[in-house]
Order: C-alpha cells, then sequence, then structure tokens
C-alpha cells in the first residue's frame, strides 16, 4: 500500500474501532459490563471509572454485579448508576450493588435497532469524509513529480479500502441488530 494512504487506512480504523465500542454499549437485554465503560464515579474528586474502583461481573444472563473494593464507594457508585442514561436502577445491600437488566418489549428492541442503525450511518459518513481529505490531498499532487496514472492508482485504492470499511460497518450493524432482536 501506498505510503500516502497509509494514514487514511488508520483513520478508517479507528472509525471502525470507535463504532465497535459504541455498539458493545448498547444493551441487548443480556448484561454485558461494556455498559458501564461511559459511567465515571467521584472517586475522592476525580472522575473514575467503575471498573478501576470494583470488581465487575456477570453472576446471571440479566446482571452484572459491581463489587467495590473500597465499601465506602458504593454510594458514589449508585449515584453515578442512577443519573447516567442507563435507565437501570441499582439495588445495594450494603457489600455489592446489582444491576438487573429486564428482558426488553419488542418496541424498545426496535427503537435498539433504529440507534444502532443510525450509529453505523455516523460511521460510514466518517469514512466517506476520511475518502473525500484523501482525495482532496491526491488531487493537491498533480503537478507535481507524481504522474498522473500514480494519483488514479491512489484514488483507486482508497476508494477500494472506502469500500471496504463501509462493508465492515454493514456488517457489524447487522450482527448487533440480530442480536438485539434475538436476545
Amino acid at each position: 500500500m501506498n505510503e500516502k494512504l497509509k494514514a487514511y487506512e488508520e483513520k478508517m480504523t479507528k472509525t471502525m474501532a470507535n463504532l465497535d465500542g459504541e455498539l458493545g454499549a448498547i444493551r441487548a437485554g443480556r448484561a454485558n459490563p461494556n455498559v458501564l465503560n461511559k459511567i465515571m464515579v467521584d472517586y475522592y474528586g476525580t472522575p473514575t471509572p467503575i471498573q478501576q474502583v470494583a470488581n465487575v461481573s456477570v453472576p446471571e444472563a440479566r446482571m452484572i454485579q459491581i463489587q467495590p473494593w473500597d465499601k465506602t464507594m458504593i454510594k458514589a457508585i449508585t449515584k453515578a448508576i442512577q443519573t447516567s442514561d442507563l435507565g437501570i436502577n441499582p439495588n445495594n445491600d450494603g457489600s455489592a450493588i446489582r444491576l438487573v437488566f429486564p428482558e426488553l418489549t419488542e418496541e424498545r428492541r426496535k427503537e435498539l435497532v433504529k440507534d444502532v442503525k443510525k450509529k453505523g450511518e455516523a460511521a460510514k459518513v466518517a469514512i466517506r469524509n476520511i475518502r473525500r481529505d484523501g482525495n482532496d490531498s491526491l488531487k493537491k499532487l498533480k503537478g507535481t513529480e507524481t504522474s498522473e496514472d500514480e494519483i488514479k492508482d491512489m484514488e483507486d485504492e482508497l476508494q477500494k479500502m472506502t469500500d471496504k470499511f463501509v462493508k465492515e460497518v454493514d456488517k457489524a450493524v447487522e450482527v448487533k441488530s440480530k442480536e438485539v432482536m434475538t436476545m
């Protein structure tokens, strides 16, 4: 692959990784500790991810258990979960916090699939914007020591790369949509 195109491939790979992270945070009826990734808890004045102040486990298919290493953190973790957009009320027994995920309704599943598709579309737009930036920089090479044929080849390669990543996005969206509808 051409060195000039490597940076654009890296950007597209990062876009894909970002989409994977966002799709992982969408809960599909089954307990997934990744839903806690974006929730920060106040740990002695510092916003800290829950996974860094507690042991997070999945004892049952629809339950997450959070066991803080420092028992004084229970209130802060409970508050962080309640103020998040998770939509689940934490149960606290004094030593551990349990999050019980309700069975998803058909309507909620359809909303989640719409959300998955929206995130996929945003990722495709980001990938196409990267391609546009790449094409703009290739056009600037005209009139330099790079020949028209080389520029055309790089444009073709950039388009193939874009198509490959758009297919990956479609596949990831399809897999997540199926997961949401069948849980």
